[in-house]
């Protein structure tokens, strides 16, 4: 078994801030700081659809197979500040956003009305957003944060993070019950909801653990892609690695060939056949710095 990369087209305008396939397809949304929504055809390799906002898209997500979410205005409700995550339920139905403004709100996707109750003010902003089962999973600074959608009186648990940096991504999986946080100095904490799951509740690693001139290498891990099914989940940094580790044995599976520009997202499809890879580049031009990304996708080859 191994893997075959393809390109979803060449490189596009603006850097890539988040891509998500959708719930039982091999459709993949893609925003961008540009202001770009777009959308892949996974099993053609192509460009499908673009729209473009009048601002910044830091996040999207897939509500169903017809419905797409992102920080544009008027979709479900307005923030004062711009929409930096956003995570959609399927099983309590609420949209969930975090803002520039350091607040968390839930969002009613039928009534398009938030409960003034269920918005949270919070000391710092958040990185990143994972919903799991009822849960939804907020990090912030060094900490996960675990709220019960079905009870937002208050945290459910606050877990301090066993990482020295911020953490910078999040991926939480209702198949292990827990999730994996990277940090932007290259450490990945791998924890558990259930202590008999694992008697230390989890561990930590550094992802590149060679040292240059004897300090560690300290490089963001801006994304990381659970699989659906097995515990194995996959890692991408700033500088172009994307890596398969295995949480159960905590070894590493495989390192993919270098892409040439950071990673900036990472996601597997509903079967964890593909997983695919926002790769953002940039470069000079006359008196001014291009940013661009393309898409790739990995396709796991059966032999």
């Amino acid at each position: 078994m191994g893997w075959r990369r393809r390109e979803g087209g060449g490189a596009v305008a603006g850097a890539a801030s988040r891509l998500r396939f959708a719930p039982s397809s091999n459709h993949l949304l893609v925003s961008s700081w540009d202001s770009g929504l777009r959308l892949y055809d996974a099993d053609a390799c192509e460009l499908r659809m673009e729209a473009k906002s009048e601002a910044a898209l830091l996040d999207c997500c897939f509500q169903d197979e017809a419905v797409a979410l992102t920080g544009a205005q008027g979709t479900i409700g307005q923030h004062h500040e711009v929409v930096s995550c956003i995570e959609f339920s399927q099983i309590t139905g609420q949209v969930v956003t975090a803002t520039l403004d350091k607040k968390l709100m839930f969002w009613d996707s039928q009534t398009r009305n938030v409960n003034p109750n269920s918005i949270k003010n919070l000391d710092s902003d958040v990185a990143s957003l994972s919903v799991c089962e009822m849960y939804i999973l907020a990090a912030i600074e060094r900490e996960v944060y675990i709220y019960d959608m079905r009870n937002l009186i208050g945290p459910v648990k606050v877990k301090d993070s066993p990482v020295e940096y911020h953490l910078r991504s999040l991926h939480s999986s209702p198949e292990w019950k827990g999730y994996a946080a990277g940090s932007v100095d290259g450490v990945v904490a791998v924890k558990y909801f259930d202590r008999g799951t694992d008697g230390d509740m989890g561990y930590v690693f550094r992802c590149h653990p060679k040292s240059r001139d004897g300090r560690s290498s300290m490089v963001p891990i801006n994304s990381i892609g659970i699989h659906p099914f097995d515990k194995t989940f996959v890692t991408g940094d700033n500088e172009g690695y994307v890596i398969a580790w295995d949480a159960q044995s905590k070894k590493k599976l495989h390192e993919f060939p270098i892409y040439s520009g950071s990673v900036a997202s990472i996601a597997f499809n509903h079967n964890g056949q593909i997983f695919a890879v926002a790769s953002n580049s940039n470069y000079q031009e006359s008196d001014k710095m291009v940013e661009e990304h393309q898409i790739f996708f990995e396709m796991k080859q059966h032999f």
